[in-house]
């Protein structure tokens, strides 16, 4: 022993858990799990300490210490089948010496972390001790995984996420700071379904508990082989067909055999490594039924904890990815947005809250680079046809209206795309103003072809719609005539809501005065080749911009020029 060794522990001490760590290491006796000695942990621990307590540690104590560790991590991997104890703890405190030494005894820990997390970590995540311990490991060497490991986390994780979903709001705030660590390239677009779907995976999780017991010591990642996940799905069958899973006649083998065992969406829900994006089948009988059975069901305090959880790590999600995510991602990740906008949860308040963080995110995505939406043109006019299918597929189509008109289509460089949206727009306005005209007797007409959309709700997007129509062609003037004709249409039109054919009014009138129109309605941010942007004012010339410079008229919703003519210094003295 060296003399840097804690004062508090002699060299006796040392040599009692050195002989304790390698007697535990030595033991061939299958039935003798290291797990089951209470004095096996401790011991790790304070030689694990010694180690680390040395100002500078001795090669000579590590190099007694690891092969010890090294047997008796082998050997506790090996016992995991047949242990009746969690092996997790014991494992954390190895893996942490490997890392804090691996180099001064040429230990590669990457093998051991994955034999940790595909042998141990599948079987214990839903030990609430090993998975705290698990995310306190992870963060603590959080840069040293980041730096080595990179591929570490994002590979594993699903597995992670199970930790999360089953072990709730307790875990929440170690598990966001470990959570930027599961985002990377490979990772980004398989983990968005993943967070979106955490409520479908609790439910999957709580269904195997239900069938085949406490999922303590039982991986369930293995859907094709798994009985737990048979009997997910033989539940499944029971909500979709009634056929009771406990009874032993042919009926309930026949039922259970129309739902195939490796459905995809379950197969994809359950499986703990990542292994890219897949198509997740909503539409499928099984997942319908699912869905509906827990929506008619009292919801778990598990589920509930979820629900509540799952809008929280998007917003992590999303925060990174307007971070550090290039162009190439994000623009990928927009259309998976748009269909999962629709494809969710069914709970009122997380879809919601989910919807609402879709939107901000694709807005906010769009405002850093409108040239998404040249990119995106396919995507977004599908779903401008998409508006009268349902509320939420209603909504998701006027923000992207609005999102058309305040970026010009794209910008400047993209005249082509600009004109097809409009196309859209008009078709879209067309169609509305066509409805509009019909009176009351035939309103059930239009309702057969119109879902789902009230005459408020028209009267909205035919705001939004018209709205777009006249930004486009303030970007793109060469759409100036196609504008006003669509403007004129709906400014005489006979639809009830007068302020829908005010706006159409007022854009008119705006249109008239090029300067104006592309102060109120023009580009929020400089395109290529400006340096200010139009509409706003550059306080530092403000001694020599005079007051009528600004359409207060406008603003006063009065007729005719100004009558002034003063400074700006005149009105704010302290702003020059």
């Amino acid at each position: 022993m060296s003399d840097g060794e804690g004062e508090g522990e002699g060299e006796g001490d040392w040599n009692f858990y050195l002989q304790t760590v390698s007697n535990s290491a030595r033991d061939s006796t299958v039935d003798n799990d290291p797990a089951s000695d209470p004095s096996l942990l401790h011991a790790l621990k304070k030689l694990c300490d010694f180690c680390t307590q040395q100002q500078k540690p001795s090669e000579d104590l590590v190099a007694r210490v690891y092969p010890h560790l090294n047997k008796l991590f082998h050997r506790s991997v090996a016992s995991l089948s047949q242990s009746t104890t969690s092996n997790g703890l014991l494992l954390l405190v190895i893996l942490q010496f490997f890392l804090d030494f691996g180099e001064m005894v040429l230990h590669d820990a990457d093998p051991s972390l994955h034999t940790f997390i595909r042998s141990c970590l599948s079987r214990e995540y839903a030990n609430p001790v090993v998975a705290a311990a698990t995310l306190d490991f992870l963060y603590v060497n959080k840069k040293k995984l980041l730096i080595s490991f990179p591929n570490l986390l994002p590979q594993f994780f699903p597995l992670l996420l199970k930790v999360i979903a089953w072990n709730g709001e307790k875990l929440e705030k170690p598990f966001l700071k470990v959570f930027p660590g599961l985002v990377s390239p490979g990772s980004f677009l398989p983990l968005f379904s993943s967070l979106v779907d955490l409520p479908i995976l609790v439910v999957a999780l709580e269904k195997v508990e239900q069938s085949s017991g406490s999922l303590l010591g039982n991986s369930v990642a293995s859907t094709q082989e798994s009985k737990a996940t048979e009997m997910l799905l033989a539940l499944m069958d029971e909500a979709y067909t009634g056929t009771n899973i406990g009874d032993e006649g042919g009926n309930s083998s026949e039922g259970s055999s129309n739902i195939d065992v490796s459905d995809p969406l379950f197969r994809e829900l359950l499986k703990d490594e990542n292994d890219g994006l897949a198509e997740r089948h909503w539409a499928s009988p099984g997942v319908v039924a699912v869905l509906q059975a827990v929506k008619n069901s009292p919801q778990s305090d598990r589920l509930k904890q979820i629900l509540n959880i799952a809008p929280r790590l998007l917003d992590a999600y999303f925060t990174i990815a307007l971070r550090d995510a290039n162009n190439s991602l994000i623009c990928a990740l927009i259309p998976i947005l748009m269909t999962r906008n629709s494809m969710m949860f069914p709970d009122n308040n997380y879809m919601y809250e989910t919807r609402r963080r879709l939107l901000e995110f694709m807005l906010a995505a769009f405002q850093l680079s409108p040239g998404f939406i040249a990119l995106l043109k396919k995507p977004i006019i599908d779903r401008l046809g998409d508006v009268y299918d349902s509320t939420e597929k209603t909504e998701l189509a006027l923000q992207l209206c609005w999102a058309v008109g305040e970026h010009g289509g794209g910008g400047e460089a993209h005249k082509d795309v600009a004109r097809e949206l409009f196309e859209s727009l008009e078709l879209l306005l067309y169609e509305n103003l066509s409805s509009c005209r019909l009176g009351p007797r035939q309103d059930c007409a239009v309702n057969s072809n119109h879902r789902n959309i009230s005459r408020s709700s028209q009267s909205r997007l035919l705001c939004f719609v018209i709205t777009a129509i006249t930004k486009l062609a303030t970007h793109h003037r060469e759409l100036l005539p196609r504008a006003r004709v669509a403007l004129v249409k709906v400014a005489r039109s006979r639809i009830s809501d007068s302020r829908v054919k005010m706006r159409a009014q007022d854009y008119l009138g705006l249109m008239d005065e090029p300067g104006i129109c592309l102060s109120v309605l023009g580009p929020s941010r400089p395109s290529d080749g400006l340096v200010h942007h139009p509409g706003t004012v550059n306080w530092i010339d403000g001694g020599t911009k005079m007051v009528a410079h600004i359409p207060f008229y406008i603003l006063g919703e009065q007729e005719g020029p100004p009558f002034h003519d003063f400074l700006f210094s005149d009105v704010f003295p302290g702003r020059r």
